[in-house]
């Protein structure tokens, strides 16, 4: 009877859960028919406006691919292969979205490798949303519009510049250096220096801008930095410098930073208008007249020491007993 329970567990437990793991593995490689899959690595994609976003994707499919389409789906359940897509690998091809037109590639141009992983460049909050895949072959017949989606969620930039600083010493030229956020191969941003002193409103900094540089890391991400180059000065010291980013479509970020410069203290009081030359030559003022003054005391206080006539004539007295009395020699006149 116990046997026969177990066997009854395992059997109801093997209905039960197959179709949840069955369900996954569609989840994680959805195939509509044999031999055409899409996979996505991400449920959802996430990035931020004003940067960008690769969407990964991989594909099979019975026929050579020639070439990819991708749509944008206003609604999740759509089948949006009609509308007007908004990238073709095929250039030739101008009837793409207006505001997708240069903002979208592709990783892999090499359709045999079925890579069909999309970069978006230049990303607003209007791009979120659902992605559906088309592939088309050389025949008449051959494509295939993957009902699978790739969902994409915008949110406000939040990310913000790198502004590295080296030590300052007044006297000394300078260079800060200022990244922008993302790796991204689209529009390079602007970037502004402002500075603002104690009290002051921001205004551009004085001193040597550099162009916008580009270092090209792989052939779909970019660094995009700027430099500063200036004299530091004591004047320097606690001013605030601000990298300001801007992004296409008025998106921006900034980063502020408060600037520590080192400064020769010996060299400004004494250019402050002679202060320490004059605390100088106070305190040795100071010194010499209470050494005067000292030695003044100890000259009067000798003088009052040293014995009078009459303290001379009382010496002279002698005691010639032991009574209380003393004999006192009067010298008479001859």
């Amino acid at each position: 009877m116990s046997s026969f329970n177990s066997r009854t567990f395992v059997f109801i437990w093997l209905i039960m859960y197959l179709p949840t793991y069955i369900g996954a593995l569609q989840l994680k490689i959805p195939c509509q028919q044999e031999g055409y899959c899409v996979s996505f690595n991400e449920v959802e994609i996430r990035a931020e406006a004003g940067l960008c976003a690769v969407i990964p994707c991989s594909f099979t499919s019975l026929f050579v691919p020639e070439h990819i389409i991708w749509y944008k789906c206003e609604k999740p359940v759509d089948n949006c292969d009609k509308s007007v897509p908004v990238f073709h690998s095929d250039n030739k091809v101008d009837n793409i979205q207006p505001g997708f037109k240069g903002r979208v590639s592709l990783l892999n141009l090499n359709m045999t490798e079925k890579n069909c992983s999309m970069v978006i460049n230049d990303l607003q909050k209007s791009d979120s949303g659902s992605y559906q895949l088309r592939v088309v072959g050389k025949g008449a017949k051959e494509a295939f519009t993957y009902l699978a989606k790739a969902n994409l969620s915008l949110a406000d930039l939040n990310q913000k510049p790198s502004v590295m600083i080296p030590p300052l010493t007044e006297g000394q030229q300078a260079s800060l250096t200022c990244t922008a956020p993302g790796l991204c191969s689209g529009s390079p941003p602007k970037i502004t220096w402002m500075w603002r002193g104690e009290g002051e409103k921001d205004s551009y900094i004085i001193g040597n801008i550099t162009a916008l540089k580009t270092e090209n890391l792989t052939a779909f991400t970019k660094r995009h930095v700027s430099t500063l180059t200036f004299n530091s000065s004591a004047d320097h010291h606690n001013t605030s410098i601000t990298c300001k980013v801007n992004f296409t479509g008025g998106i921006t970020t900034e980063e502020t930073v408060t600037l520590n410069v080192n400064f020769n203290h010996v060299k400004h009081c004494a250019c402050g208008g002679g202060a320490l030359l004059w605390v100088v030559a106070g305190v040795s003022l100071s010194v010499h007249l209470f050494s005067m003054i000292y030695l003044y005391h100890i000259r009067n206080t000798r003088k009052k020491a040293e014995p009078t006539e009459d303290d001379q004539t009382y010496m002279c007295m002698q005691k010639t007993n032991a009574s209380a009395g003393y004999n006192v020699i009067v010298q008479q006149p001859h």
